[in-house]
């Protein structure tokens, strides 16, 4: 071993890199140093050895990437020469150096600007190419960083499973072998992944960066969505992406560096009143009538009732079998006396199919009953009810005939009773008698004693003006 200490200086000549860059890597103990009083040396064959097992002569190690892959932007050095051999092919202040790659600007002739990345692969050649996706310095930056991370992968001996692919062939992928498979009512993932696929198309999954999916949702409110809805498009999104690094289409998740809307305050609630459903049911369509007692008299979920199976109903015993319910856990509802009325007679006329609510049309479930559904809100002037306040009508009803909240809760079909305290909901009039309790009672005031009559024949004190009015008998 020679006896020859290096310097900072000698030791950024000696690996082709900066001095800002061999300190960085002996801050994060990623390079072999000894401190001294005057500052740091380094022993060239401890240097050797660390080239030789990372088989490059010029990028850090793997554990020094993961905290290079942690720095912000602003850590980058522009357009100064002599930082690094990178560094060295250009000084204009469009380029941007990493220490492990550089990203840099190139303006097309109408003035627009293209993002290109500048790195090492693993087999020691030079790779300098346009990132087509990026917009801003932060999308081409890490898709710098995710390039030479998968580099150092490659060194290690970790190869990606699956080569590039474009989001949309993926999301076909994952609706057909995942969604479809995995999921009873699939419709709305379906919908929404449309919505996906037209905005990110052909976009590889690992070239996909979470300013890129902000600025997906920053569409979705612009179309008009709501903050749940755009929620909803996220969460679908983040299982799309834990499915393709099961499959190793992708290394990370970036959804889950985006935060989610809060819903908290977002909550509605809208209780039908009893006339309110008596005119509901009056103008309602055929086949709507039938699906909305069940409804108001189970609690059943709408994707539970279009699907229910006349097998899945006992009316001998009165019980209804939910086998498709979103916990997927099992669950019994009883059937009460207004709904087996409504049961018996929808069977006599549709009996045939195994299907409780077939279309005629198509011998299916319904999918969908937004139309009907709509329609006959919109004649009874009945606003802000959505299908699913069936479900909040129904919990708030039992709560208010004296149901305990663990039956309410189980009916339900929610594994937690705190879930189920969202649907609990007083109306409004009950809600006024159970503070009117509190208030005194008003005194009855005694009346005057000029407007008192006396009686001799009875001895009895009457209202003079009861007396005056014929009220009392004057005999």
């Amino acid at each position: 071993m020679s006896d020859h200490l290096l310097t900072v200086e000698e030791a950024a000549e000696y690996l082709h890199v900066s001095k800002g860059t061999v300190y960085r890597y002996a801050e994060n103990n990623a390079l072999p140093h000894i401190r001294k009083r005057f500052g740091l040396r380094f022993r060239r064959d401890d240097l050797d050895a660390w080239l030789e097992r990372d088989k490059r002569n010029c990028l850090p190690s793997l554990e020094t990437i993961a905290v290079d892959l942690g720095n912000p932007l602003r850590n980058a050095i522009v357009g100064r020469g002599g930082m690094s051999e990178l560094s060295k092919t250009s000084k204009s202040k469009t380029r941007f150096n990493f220490g492990y790659g550089a990203v840099y600007i190139r303006k097309t002739k109408e003035g627009n600007p293209r993002f290109y990345i500048d790195y090492y692969d693993a087999d020691k050649k030079r790779v300098q190419q346009l990132v087509r996706h990026a917009t801003s310095m932060e999308e081409a930056e890490a898709a710098l960083k995710q390039a030479v991370l998968n580099e150092y992968r490659k060194l290690q001996g970790v190869e990606v499973k699956n080569g590039k692919i474009g989001f949309k062939d993926f999301s076909r992928i994952y609706l057909q072998d995942y969604i479809m498979t995995a999921r009873r009512n699939w419709q709305s993932d379906k919908y929404r992944l449309d919505k996906l696929n037209s905005y990110f198309a052909d976009t590889d999954l690992r070239e996909i960066t979470p300013l890129m999916i902000e600025r997906f949702r920053k569409s979705r409110l612009q179309a008009g969505n709501a903050r749940s809805t755009t929620n909803r498009f996220l969460a679908g999104l983040k299982r799309l992406f834990s499915i393709a690094i099961q499959e190793g289409y992708a290394e990370t998740n970036p959804v889950k560096a985006v935060k989610f809307f809060s819903e908290k305050d977002r909550l509605i609630e809208r209780i039908l009143s009893a006339d309110e459903e008596a005119r509901l049911l009056e103008v309602s369509s055929g086949h709507l009538r039938p699906i909305l007692i069940m409804a108001l008299n189970t609690g059943m979920r709408l994707g539970e009732i279009l699907n229910l199976r006349w097998r899945e109903i006992d009316l001998a015993a009165k019980i209804i079998r939910v086998e498709g319910a979103k916990s997927g856990r099992l669950r019994f509802i009883p059937i009460n006396s207004a709904l087996f009325e409504e049961l018996v007679a929808w069977k006599s006329r549709n009996g045939q199919s195994p299907y409780v609510f077939p279309n005629n049309g198509t011998g299916k479930p319904y999918t969908l009953i937004r139309r009907s559904f709509l329609t006959a809100c919109k004649k009874t002037e009945i606003s802000g009810f959505r299908f699913h306040d069936t479900r909040h009508t129904f919990a708030s009803r039992l709560i208010a005939k004296g149901v305990d909240i663990e039956t309410v809760k189980s009916l339900l079909g929610h594994f937690s009773i705190v879930v189920t305290q969202r649907y609990i909901h007083s109306n409004e009039e009950a809600q006024k008698k159970a503070v009117e309790v509190l208030a005194p009672k008003p005194k009855e005031t005694a009346p005057r004693e000029e407007n008192l009559l006396h009686r001799r024949d009875t001895g009895k004190i009457v209202n003079l003006a009861d007396f005056k009015a014929g009220v009392v008998n004057p005999s």
